[in-house]
């Protein structure tokens, strides 16, 4: 087996980065050293921790023109997008850096005469961030800022397709300071990851994948009992309900659904709308899907590039075929867009309807830019649709009536729920997952929780 990783771009196939993979003694000594380095990082305040990450988080925003042309090669997203992830990676490592004094200040119970007691925020140690192609920069982030600013060292795995961004963010940390076992990256195979998660330095593991990687993760892990983040897959819905603003919401649907060529834990895959707006809901999105540019991703005017490889792309032609066959129908002329092509990642975006659930279309996890539409006849046939499921990572509810999408949410067997939006993730709220969508919690002030530990103090003062 081959000690070489290979990073092939979707864009014309060709061998984009090549890096060593690390061996099970250079794995050993990065924990022993990060290991090592934990006691001066936690000597720091946690002011000095936050102006060291800051800087980090400068640093890396000004290389933004180049890491967004790597992240393109690298996986294949238009270039006219990749830059909004480096903007994305700094909003929400600021917000989390802006809530870290409160988020990690002691917890005073009432007092009690004659004792003091209090609890405690503090780091678990070494965490393993392993991060997907996809979104590298958002995924990798959620934890990153948070493990660093409590005082834990991190580990660094990124996914094979991009594995400049890990050593971009290492190199940014370095150069504002951190101290170099603090954060580091390994360019790991599945044998590596297994090696580093059995290590018993590792304290918390982060893992953003697929169920499969997930369930690969949880399996090294057993008789570990540390700490882990599990975000793994979706097949997000939307509900249009009869009083809502349709353009407003297919505009929003559409961009979710089809944004990064649908590669996106949280985008939009299944779309419920009742009978009486159903004509209006199709007639718009095909409008608005039949003005997306296929093309190479490094071409500006593109804005939809490929899917990350031609395996992926097979996977959901297989998918649409599969639906064609039990009766679904077709709304885009592929042949409108050139570059489709069987064989390739270069896939045309598609809009299925007269679906349902029998069709893995509407059901298993998709990753691309198909979106399927089904009639409902009312809010409660909707619900059981939309958690006739194995995922719950998000779900949206586009109406006009606010009590009505409360009232729906509350039953959704989801992480989160949008109200006329879609595809989003707030720093200041908890991202999260239900199901197969994963476990544990990453992002606002309860992100905190996964990378400390309560320590409780009693201190008796009496005689």
């Amino acid at each position: 087996m081959s000690n070489i990783q290979k990073t092939i771009s979707p864009i014309d196939n060709s061998v984009y980065v090549e890096r060593k993979l690390a061996s099970r003694e250079e794995i050993e000594d990065s924990v022993n050293s990060a290991n090592k380095a934990l006691h001066d990082w936690q000597t720091l305040s946690i002011n000095q921790r936050k102006q060291l990450c800051s800087q980090a988080i400068e640093i890396f925003s000004s290389l933004k023109d180049e890491i967004a042309k790597e992240i393109t090669w690298q996986m294949g997203r238009p270039i006219s997008q990749s830059a909004d992830e480096i903007k994305g990676f700094a909003f929400r490592a600021n917000y989390m850096l802006d809530i870290a004094e409160s988020a990690l200040s002691n917890v005073f119970p009432e007092e009690k005469l004659g004792v003091e007691r209090y609890i405690e925020k503090v780091p678990v140690g070494i965490i393993a961030i392993i991060a997907p192609w996809n979104y590298p920069l958002l995924t990798a982030v959620n934890t990153l800022i948070p493990a660093l600013v409590a005082g834990n060292a991190v580990i660094l795995k990124h996914s094979p397709q991009t594995p400049l961004c890990a050593e971009r963010i290492v190199e940014a940390c370095r150069l504002a300071g951190i101290p170099k076992a603090t954060i580091q990256y390994l360019h790991l195979n599945e044998a590596g990851v297994e090696f580093l998660v059995k290590k018993t330095a590792i304290h918390h593991v982060a893992f953003t994948g697929s169920v499969k990687g997930g369930s690969a993760i949880e399996k090294a892990a057993v008789g570990r009992f540390l700490g882990t983040g599990f975000e793994l897959g979706g097949k997000d819905a939307a509900y249009i309900c009869d009083d809502a603003d349709i353009e407003l919401a297919v505009e929003s649907i559409v961009s979710g659904a089809y944004y990064n060529s649908g590669q996106s834990c949280c985008s939009i895959e299944r779309l419920y709308v009742p009978a009486n707006i159903y004509n209006k809901v199709l007639e718009q999105a095909i409008g608005l899907i039949n003005h997306y540019q296929l093309g190479p991703p490094d071409d500006l005017n593109t804005n939809l590039g490929p899917l990350v490889c031609t395996r992926s792309a097979d996977f959901v032609r297989a998918q649409i075929n599969q639906a064609i066959a039990k009766g679904a129908v077709t709304h885009i002329d592929v042949s409108k867009f050139e570059i489709n092509k069987n064989g390739t990642p270069y896939l045309a975006p598609q809009l299925l309807s007269q679906v349902d659930h029998s069709m893995d279309i509407m059901t298993e996890e998709t990753f691309g830019p198909v979106l399927g539409i089904q009639k409902v006849s009312d809010d409660a046939d909707a619900i059981k649709l939309i958690n006739d499921n194995q995922y719950g990572l998000t779900a949206s509810v586009f109406t006009s009536d606010f009590h009505r999408a409360k009232r729906i949410g509350k039953q959704l067997m989801t992480g989160s729920v949008y109200v006329n939006k879609c595809d989003y993730l707030d720093p200041a709220l908890a991202w999260t997952g239900v199901k197969n969508s994963g476990h544990g919690c990453s992002l606002s002030i309860l992100g905190y929780n996964a990378v400390t530990r309560p320590k409780s103090f009693y201190i008796n003062q009496g005689k």
